[in-house]
């Protein structure tokens, strides 16, 4: 009887082992919960005071309170590491807030994430400043990278949309408001595209319209032809749509000044105009020409985006501008345009010099983490913003269809605006078939 316990015992043991090997790699998130976090967090707070010393994030205390130690308490002063305020796990990390103390700076922390990291044997440290004198160190215990799984609990607002999910375990969000024009970059099989599915796929669902310059004939963008306002599909139809969302532009401004305010979020809702996003696909379309005959209309649509990104924050128009390529070899102009496109997402690129284009200009440091993403990872980018913070993110798996059925299922939100009207898609409310035509209107081009 004994024999037959001792082998349960020892069966029981091995099956543990092995469940817990195997939801290791197949299910982090559970093994993070009930073997990562216990570790991880007894580590920290065994190591904490040793691990802030060797890594050079401790200073000299206080007089007062080094007399104190030295004379009420009668000890040797140390110097004194960042104030642990709070520590709470996640099912991907752990969250650490520190006071720091006078003489340390968050670059300084920020500096010695890479060390930090091993000293707790946690996949990645990112430190984020939550408020003046206080970081938080966002430890995550795995690659979260891996298998994409967005937050439940995702930031909302009216012009908020998460796109994907950044290595710290948090939602990378595009919020116009904050940043209203964006640059995304990539080379082919990056997940550029899939990018702006799920972009596209999120601003189907609020209130805004949505204008498509898709110059490879539309074989993007024409599956979303229910949810677009209007669609360009050859550069000749762009600039005519380009002129006209200038002169939306104007109109709007007019609107501002006839109520005394400078922003269109001021304005009283019942008179707010809806607000625009452009979404531009493979901008090099727009820019290159063939004769010397089309370089005037390409100089002229340069001109009016250019004015776009300019101006047109306030009045509620947003660029989105995507491509492979984006710099001065583009021609006169898009240096331009590029410094106002704040946001930027750098997907692989084929060369460091793309990878410099993108984020050379607003986060300098980052360029080097999108010359490492590996071609077997689509999806993975690297976004960055004019505060020179940046961060590594990656976007769920979206497909077409997928993105297609959203625009269908709220395509009663696309708004009627006449100006827009001669640019609109038609589009059928059941998903083509392979010999259904083009949802596409032919339109003649006007010189």
């Amino acid at each position: 009887m004994s024999d037959l316990t001792a082998v349960l015992e020892a069966t029981g043991a091995l099956a543990g082992v092995g469940g817990l090997g195997y939801a290791k790699v197949r299910a982090p998130r559970v093994y993070w919960s009930l073997v990562g976090l216990p570790v991880t967090w007894g580590r920290f707070t065994v190591t904490y005071g040793a691990t802030m010393d060797v890594c050079g994030l401790t200073v000299r205390p206080s007089g007062l309170r080094a007399f104190m130690v030295r004379n009420v308490a009668r000890r040797e002063v140390q110097p004194a590491p960042p104030k642990v305020r709070r520590v709470r796990g996640t099912s991907t990390g752990l969250r650490v807030s520190l006071r720091l103390p006078a003489g340390l700076e968050p670059t300084d922390v920020a500096a010695a994430s890479e060390r930090l990291r091993h000293a707790w044997g946690v996949h990645s440290v990112n430190v984020v400043e939550t408020k003046p004198g206080v970081v938080e160190l966002r430890m995550t215990g795995y690659d979260v990278l891996k298998r994409v799984r967005m937050p439940r609990r995702l930031k909302a607002g009216s012009m908020v949309v998460p796109v994907a999910l950044r290595d710290d375990g948090t939602a990378f969000v595009r919020d116009y408001r904050k940043v209203p024009h964006a640059l995304t970059l990539g080379a082919n099989q990056s997940g550029k595209s899939m990018y702006q599915r799920n972009l596209i796929t999120g601003l189907a669902k609020l209130p805004v319209g949505l204008v498509g310059i898709d110059c490879k004939r539309g074989v993007e963008q024409s599956v979303y032809a229910p949810r677009l306002s209007a669609l360009a599909t050859t550069p000749e139809m762009a600039s005519e749509l380009l002129d006209v969302l200038v002169a939306e532009m104007e109109s709007r401004f007019d609107l501002l000044s006839a109520h005394g305010v400078s922003d269109l979020w001021d304005l009283p809702e019942k008179v707010r105009p809806v607000p625009l996003v452009v979404l531009v696909d493979e901008v090099a379309e727009l820019f290159l020409t063939a004769a010397k005959k089309d370089e005037e209309r390409r100089d002229r649509m340069v001109m009016q985006m250019v004015r776009l990104g300019q101006m047109a924050r306030a009045i509620g128009i947003y660029l989105e501008v995507c491509g492979q390529r984006f710099g001065s070899e583009l021609g006169k102009g898009a240096t331009m345009l590029r410094a106002q496109l704040t946001g930027r997402v750098i997907h692989r690129v084929n060369d460091k010099q793309t990878a410099e284009m993108g984020l050379g200009d607003v986060a300098p440091e980052a360029v080097f983490a999108v010359t490492t993403i590996a071609p077997d990872r689509p999806g993975v980018a690297v976004a960055g913003d004019s505060s020179g913070g940046w961060s590594r993110i990656r976007t769920p798996e979206t497909s077409p269809a997928e993105a297609a059925a959203v625009c269908r299922e709220h395509a009663h939100l696309t708004p009627e605006l006449p100006a827009l009207a001669p640019f609109r898609p038609a589009s059928p409310a059941e998903p083509m078939s392979d010999d259904a035509p083009s949802l596409i209107k032919p339109r003649p081009v006007t010189d």
